[in-house]
């Protein structure tokens, strides 16, 4: 993927150009190459936009509380009804390439818990 221009773009565009690099060199495969995945990366890494990268956490977080990091943080809103599609095409595929871990103070939960909550094993 080619390096995006970080010139006079904002400061949430350009941590979003970054996550979108990140996932690059991570080797996701293209279909999670995008915004919402990397707003997804940001919110479960408990980024700002003007938080240093060497200053990431590793917050346990649900969907809604995802989105609702991705809008404070980043002005992105995404609707309610999405939930399904940020779980479905991002978060799923995070799982399963490793990046995240799925209810790792309750590995029991059920998959169609609304408790569900998910975090970086790093």
């Amino acid at each position: 993927m080619a390096k995006r221009s970080t010139g006079k773009r904002s400061a949430p565009a350009k941590r979003i150009d970054e996550a979108l690099e990140v996932l690059a060199s991570l080797n996701v495969p293209r279909e999670q190459q995008n915004e919402r995945s990397a707003l997804v990366l940001l919110a479960l890494l408990g980024m700002t936009p003007r938080k240093k990268w060497s200053a990431a956490t590793n917050p346990m977080l649900g969907i809604t509380e995802m989105m609702d990091v991705v809008r404070d943080q980043f002005g992105k809103k995404y609707a309610p009804n999405t939930r399904e599609t940020v779980r479905r095409f991002t978060v799923h595929q995070f799982v399963q390439m490793g990046l995240l871990v799925a209810n790792p103070d309750n590995p029991r939960r059920p998959v169609n818990s609304p408790a569900n909550r998910y975090q970086s094993p790093y």
